[in-house]
């Protein structure tokens, strides 16, 4: 009964360890996190962002943001915790070892004639011939008496002073940390304690494991469906145009679940004549049209109507119940362009070569999705081939200024960018009809925006030159300077409800055959894990190339600089194709600025593959080139081409026409005149 007991008073003690475990890590883990954040400011601080509320930390906000459903799951359990530790101790004190000197009122070791006197006094006091008192009755023969037989009878008080219990030594006990009724297998008991063991031992982890692999079965490690990912990867095609890039990401499993209500009709209705020329519908038969709209999937549709409304930003026209679905399609909206983007850029051919324009498209819908631009804005007008869409992501600016603007010859957004802040701000406050605070918001925005600068290089290493089937190694640092000096940032997106983090996209591709070669996904927020990374990567390279301990130690303390400056390394591999010359372009592309996307020529010669003998140069003469504007007589001859994907967004007759073109480039079947064709290279602001 005594083992049992203590037995017992184990179980509070076994559940405080198995809470402790993954709680105190955990708890650790998250006060980490929360201390590391970054107190400066790295979101936009213009009137339109101030007015949008979401970067606005108000009290309810606050309270909000600690008061999580986590954190209230884990100061409870800190609670139990601690409840556990009280009683631990409470009972701790209840459970005395016995200790028949203590009990007697002795020092250890004391002689028999003293014990004999203490145990007569004793007696007087608690026997029950002289107190009637129950509890005395019961301390005398459970204490007092017990402890004066231990020490009065030779052996008994040998084996205690020798192994500390009046029997001698004592076998070694395991016992179960169960609470008592659980330990008195009689009965119903027994039972009790069969259902604990097969609940906790066997039916919880089988629980667990089925939740788990129910959820992994249906989503990947971005939390995106596997079903979106097929349904994105079939629906892909190489002559997608960015402005059918729509079609395909509204069909994401994710949407089809979106709830379609009999009372979402009619705002649906009304939000679909707001937004109908934006759908590409056929002006001619618009009756047919419109029914053949409606006919499509009851969710592709409302997913697409509510898309659109962010991108005309036509928000007012939305019910409640409409509100609650327009964000949630926003919210889940950069995870799945970036599972769209990895789907156009996964090798499709035997060279293990993506598909440049749906990639390109997919960037431009995320740009116009987050600034809440149309997609026709991106049309070509006047002298703009980028269209007005850079400008509207501006505060303040509406087509009639862009208009006025472009009547003093400041018809592209780069135009406007690099003119001097005085000279701006005469211009649009003088014919833009614009206050010096909305102004100064404009000013705000422009000195958040990412200037990009490419460094690329490709070698073979260990080789002098790059021969036919060699594994090819990119080497590309991206730069990005603001005009607040900030690095890392949050766009400018009033228009856009949730926090979104810039991300940019690496592409070495060839424009003429629609080809990507090689892509990677780059962010500047993370300064530590880039610097990581770049130490590693360059040391792995140096250590290849057989280069010293010092020489490594420089290179790498040069690639840390660079990265604190602001610079991210891209480092990859490629497979050379065969024997030629080829005209490549390295992309920056930005998931979420307009006009801040990069562009340089990469011009790559490729060797005839030889068994011995040294290997030819790699780079033509003039390398990787950051065009400025000014492009050779010999790049012109694809201008047209190139030009195609600096603004896809053309007529439905222009799209068909390009389409098969694009096919035969796509399926190799590109002009041969002696060599290959070179693109124009000009820097995509």
């Amino acid at each position: 009964m005594g083992a049992s007991e203590e037995n017992s008073a184990l179980f509070p003690i076994f559940i405080l360890t198995i809470m402790a475990i993954p709680i105190v890590p955990y708890t650790i883990t998250k006060l980490c996190r929360a201390a590391s954040k970054k107190s400066k400011s790295i979101h936009c601080q213009c009137s339109e962002c101030s007015r949008s509320g979401k970067y606005h930390k108000s009290i309810f906000k606050r309270i909000s943001n600690v008061s999580t459903c986590s954190n209230f799951t884990l100061l409870l359990l800190w609670v139990v915790m601690i409840i556990l530790v009280y009683y631990i101790k409470t009972m701790s004190r209840e459970i005395e070892v016995f200790d028949p000197f203590s009990i007697l009122g002795l020092e250890p070791g004391a002689a028999e004639s003293e014990i004999k006197k203490k145990y007569r006094r004793l007696s007087i006091q608690y026997h029950p011939d002289k107190n009637p008192d129950p509890e005395a009755h019961k301390y005398f023969v459970e204490y007092i008496a017990k402890a004066y037989q231990a020490l009065t009878d030779p052996i008994a008080r040998e084996n205690y002073e020798k192994y500390g219990h009046p029997d001698g030594r004592q076998g070694f006990q395991m016992g179960i940390a169960l609470p008592q009724f659980l330990l008195n297998i009689d009965g119903a008991s027994g039972g009790i304690l069969l259902l604990w063991i097969v609940g906790v031992c066997i039916l919880l982890p089988l629980v667990i494991a089925v939740v788990y692999l129910s959820r992994s079965s249906k989503y990947t490690g971005n939390y995106v469906m596997h079903q979106t990912l097929s349904t994105y990867y079939y629906l892909m095609k190489p002559s997608l145009a960015p402005s059918k890039v729509m079609d395909v990401f509204i069909k994401a499993a994710e949407y089809m679940e979106i709830p379609v209500r009999r009372t979402d009709d009619e705002p649906l209705q009304k939000l679909f004549m707001l937004v109908r020329s934006e759908l590409n519908l056929d002006l001619k038969n618009i009756k047919q049209e419109q029914a053949k709209f409606w006919k499509q999937h009851p969710p592709v549709v409302k997913t697409e109507l509510l898309v659109q409304a962010q991108l005309t930003r036509e928000f007012a026209a939305l019910s409640p119940s409409l509100q609650s679905d327009f964000r949630r399609i926003l919210e889940t909206a950069p995870r799945l362009l970036e599972e769209l983007m990895k789907m156009a850029v996964i090798p499709r051919n035997a060279q293990g070569h993506g598909w440049l324009r749906p990639a390109i498209g997919v960037v431009e819908l995320s740009q116009c999705i987050i600034q809440a631009v149309p997609l026709c804005a991106r049309k070509s007008t006047g002298g703009s081939p980028e269209g007005s869409a850079p400008f509207l992501q501006l505060p303040h600016i509406s087509e009639t200024i862009i208009k006025k603007v472009a009547r003093k010859k400041v018809r592209t957004f780069q135009e406007l960018h690099d003119m001097d802040s005085q000279e701006r701000a005469d211009l649009l406050i003088q014919i833009g009809g614009l206050s010096s605070a909305e102004v100064q918001d404009i000013e705000t925005v422009l000195d958040m925006m990412p200037s990009l600068t490419l460094e690329v290089t490709c070698e073979t290493e260990g080789e002098e030159g790059i021969q036919e089937g060699d594994i090819v190694t990119i080497h590309a640092w991206i730069n990005v300077k603001r005009g607040n000096g900030l690095i890392g940032a949050l766009p400018h997106a009033p228009y856009y409800p949730f926090q979104k983090e810039e991300n940019y996209w690496f592409l070495l591709a060839d424009s003429v055959s629609n080809n990507v070669w090689f892509s990677q996904k780059v962010s500047f927020m993370d300064e530590a894990a880039a610097v990581t990374a770049a130490s590693k990567a360059i040391e792995e390279s140096m250590e290849g190339s057989g280069a010293s301990v010092k020489e490594t130690s420089k290179a790498v303390a040069e690639a840390v600089e660079k990265v604190k400056g602001g610079s991210r390394l891209v480092l990859g591999k490629f497979q050379a194709p065969s024997e030629g010359n080829y005209s490549l372009t390295c992309y920056c592309l930005c998931d979420s600025w307009l006009g801040c996307d990069r562009r340089t020529n990469l011009k790559l010669k490729i060797l005839k593959r030889t068994r011995a003998g040294t290997r030819g140069a790699v780079l033509a003469d003039e390398g990787p080139i950051m065009e400025d504007g000014v492009e050779d007589d010999e790049d012109n001859e694809d201008e047209e081409y190139d030009d195609d994907y600096e603004s896809e967004y053309s007529e439905d007759e222009e799209d068909d026409q390009n389409t098969k073109n694009k096919q035969q480039a796509a399926n190799g079947t590109v002009n041969k005149h002696g060599k290959a064709a070179e693109s124009s290279g000009s820097d995509e602001e």
